[in-house]
């Protein structure tokens, strides 16, 4: 029996979720949550066999809250699932250590297809994203890929409208240490201002939407 930890703020759409995976006798929902705070306490106590992770949660992205519940269970997958379909947003997601990304729009079936097949070691993604990575083989080339995990924080939260001043204070590092990455992001970027970022990022689908 597989032990599996559900994150997302919507109750009905946990609630779809869970029968679904009920459905299948070797698949086990253990526990539902509605942000990163529950999904940290959930895994430390159930230790999962996996995550089934939202990206849009009401405390703040999902990206981070992935290595951060690797490093609480090590042992314990994410699959990511979620609206956003953005390349750039799928490979963060597998970069930080997600198994599998699943988008909200295939059809229901594919999450459990990629529940099991990240079980038995595979590497998932639904079959939206592999058809978009089929017909777009440089995707890959895009300049954002090119920042490194600082700069990718810093680029989504001033992408989002959080100043520098706000953004040290996320990130617990100086302002004057936000302001290098900055300007190194913008130089990959060949971005002119704060606008250019938030079209560049929204552009991708990397901005999660209010809750």
């Amino acid at each position: 029996m597989y032990s599996i930890v559900l994150v997302d703020d919507h109750a009905i759409v946990r609630e779809g979720f869970k029968r679904l995976i009920e459905m299948e006798a070797d698949l086990d929902v253990v526990a539902e949550c509605r942000n990163a705070d529950d999904a940290v306490e959930a895994v430390n106590h159930w230790r999962p066999d996996l995550v089934a992770l939202d990206l849009s949660l009401p405390d703040g992205s999902g990206l981070p809250l992935i290595e951060h519940l690797l490093s609480v269970h090590a042992q314990t997958h994410v699959v990511v699932l979620s609206m956003h379909d953005g390349e750039p947003y799928v490979s963060e997601a597998l970069r930080r250590g997600a198994s599998g990304y699943v988008t909200k729009g295939v059809a229901p079936e594919e999450l459990v297809a990629g529940l099991r097949a990240v079980m038995q070691g595979e590497c998932f993604l639904s079959s939206d994203l592999r058809q978009r990575r089929a017909e777009q083989p440089n995707a890959a080339l895009d300049p954002i890929n090119r920042l490194t995990a600082r700069e990718r924080e810093v680029f989504l939260l001033l992408a989002g409208g959080r100043t520098p001043k706000q953004v040290a204070a996320e990130l617990g590092i100086g302002q004057k240490t936000v302001y290098i990455h900055r300007a190194s992001l913008m130089g990959k970027l060949a971005a002119g201002s704060e606008l250019d970022l938030y079209r560049m990022a929204s552009e991708r689908g990397m901005l999660a939407p209010a809750s």
